[in-house]
């Protein structure tokens, strides 16, 4: 059985999904735990929902508007309020919901065998409008290696190998003067407002591991947490160290970074350079136990296990991978870490199919989190419809399926609404009996074309 219908369905059917998941995981609930309570009006899970569901439908909410198809029962300046409003604290919603869906869905699904991980990276938010977008930044994209305008995403996520949930992230900017591009103006730091820009404007480094103590806080839990080499360093390996969790990642090829090996302080270079390298089909070329950390009081040193393999993309050259858990064989060490892979899955998916970039065109950096914070929703939405029912589809097949399906609603619902006040015009001047009527609609019905045919039968039985 496919986890969402095709073919022809009532509008009830297909929004049935939704409203599953939101009731399942009492997005309600989390919502009002996170400060988003109406103060009058309309309930703030209605324009939740709208925004929510808004990604599978071609037109934006301007164009719905400016067609009649707007079917929300708010206005305008209430979508944007709800946006808006700086008291919504959105990092904990997307919080607690991936943690509703992980303990309540995908664990019960995974083996307590299965290395289940955290998977942190950033990935470039650029803005078109970025002069007059708060905290907009010249920030710096480290997969072109060039300078661009806009935020980075940093992100805290969860995966099991098989499926992916986002936990939470931080809209990163520019602490630099020179490079601040929007409207910085200080807010207070005790409100949330101000301390969600004070984390904007935090080193990378200590921005990760503040997102994933308030995970762990929050309840949640993983075997490894995986990060490329951009945030390795000793320091941020020791502190997650300290958590009570285990480090893989990337190491930094630097010639400033060095790690305690057979009594001398070397750089990944030198211990390179110094040792002999597996020959032949091995998946590995080298594999050596080192400490990280200074050794000192103030800085104790950790073992860890430095793998070195080859670069795929260029055989000559060799990229290293560190581990601290030291009862991990070096072929399991590289088989987790490939798992860091699907954050990259997800990045694509967001910023491809569910609008991450093009859908909110606000200048509020509140707004802005809002946004991305909902998107993260939409993507634990697809992760748990794929995974229901053994689903082999990947999440992209998923969101055209049903976005396919919803255009399907629109043609059908329309055609419904004619088919009806023609029936009761005629039912109203010609004031004939329902057998007549009946005879009438299926004259009607055997000259549309056969798409509109299938469009009405699974509403109206036609002998």
């Amino acid at each position: 059985m496919h986890i969402l219908p095709q073919g022809q369905h009532s509008e009830e059917e297909i929004n049935c999904s939704v409203s599953d998941f939101i009731s399942t995981f009492k997005v309600g609930n989390l919502l009002r735990k996170c400060n988003a309570e109406k103060q009058k009006g309309i309930p703030v899970i209605n324009i939740f929902r709208y925004k929510f569901v808004n990604v599978f439908s071609r037109s934006s909410m301007y164009m719905q508007m400016k067609t009649n198809h707007f079917s929300g029962s708010f206005s305008k300046n209430t979508f944007y309020r709800f946006l808006n409003d700086p008291r919504f604290n959105w990092l904990r919603f997307t919080t607690l919901l991936a943690l509703a869906v992980i303990k309540n869905f995908f664990d019960p699904l995974t083996s307590d065998d299965r290395a289940d991980v955290f998977i942190i990276d950033d990935s470039l938010y650029e803005r078109a409008g970025y002069k007059c977008t708060q905290m907009a930044s010249k920030v710096f994209d480290h997969v072109s290696m060039k300078y661009k305008k806009g935020f980075r995403l940093l992100t805290l996520s969860w995966s099991d190998g098989n499926s992916f949930v986002p936990i939470n992230f931080s809209l990163l900017a520019s602490s630099n003067e020179t490079n601040q591009l929007g409207d910085f103006t200080k807010v207070d730091n005790r409100s949330l407002a101000g301390r969600r820009r004070k984390m904007a404007v935090t080193k990378a480094p200590d921005v990760l591991l503040e997102l994933l103590n308030y995970a762990v806080n929050a309840g949640h839990s993983a075997k490894y947490v995986l990060f490329d080499s951009w945030f390795s360093n000793p320091n941020t390996i020791l502190k997650i160290k300290e958590m009570n969790l285990n480090t893989i990642a990337m190491v930094k090829i630097s010639s400033k970074i060095t790690y305690e090996y057979e009594g001398s302080r070397l750089n990944i270079k030198q211990i390179y350079s110094r040792n002999r390298k597996r020959r032949g089909r091995s998946r590995y070329l080298l594999s050596v136990d080192v400490k990280v950390g200074k050794g000192t009081k103030d800085e104790p040193s950790i073992p860890a296990k430095i793998v070195c393999v080859r670069n795929r993309s260029n055989k000559k050259d060799w990229l290293a991978i560190i581990c601290t858990d030291m009862s991990l064989s070096e072929d399991e060490i590289i088989r987790i870490y490939g798992k860091r892979w699907n954050i990259e899955v997800f990045f694509k998916t967001c910023k491809s199919l569910l609008q991450l970039r093009t859908e909110c065109h606000s200048l509020s950096y509140d707004a802005l989190t809002a946004h991305v914070a909902i998107v993260f929703a939409r993507y634990m939405y697809l992760s748990v419809y794929q995974r229901k029912d053994q689903d082999e589809r990947t999440i992209g097949e998923i969101f055209y399926v049903l976005l396919q399906e919803m255009e399907d609603i629109t043609f059908q619902h329309s055609l419904f609404i004619l088919v009806e006040a023609m029936t009761a015009s005629i039912k109203n001047i010609l004031h004939i009996t329902d057998e007549q009527v009946e005879e009438i609609y299926k004259d009607f019905f055997f000259r549309l074309p056969e798409y509109m045919q299938d469009a009405l039968t699974s509403d109206y039985k036609v002998a």
